[in-house]
């Protein structure tokens, strides 16, 4: 399999998100989750290590 192909099967299996929010409308993810009750789990570990950064929880489901 290629890594492209890996990469949209993960993002099936695991599409909620938590990305990171940067100045100038960059972003990064942080992490994939199967379920948005652990993507909010993480998010406020994060929120406690990391209070003055910003975060967001989506949907993204990428498709082929």
């Amino acid at each position: 399999m290629t890594d492209i192909h890996n990469s949209a099967q993960r993002a099936r299996l695991f599409p909620w998100i938590i990305v990171r929010l940067l100045p100038n409308l960059q972003r990064i993810t942080v992490g994939r989750f199967r379920h948005r009750s652990h993507a909010e789990g993480h998010l406020r570990v994060l929120k406690q290590m990391m209070p003055m950064a910003e975060f967001a929880i989506a949907f993204d489901l990428m498709r082929e």
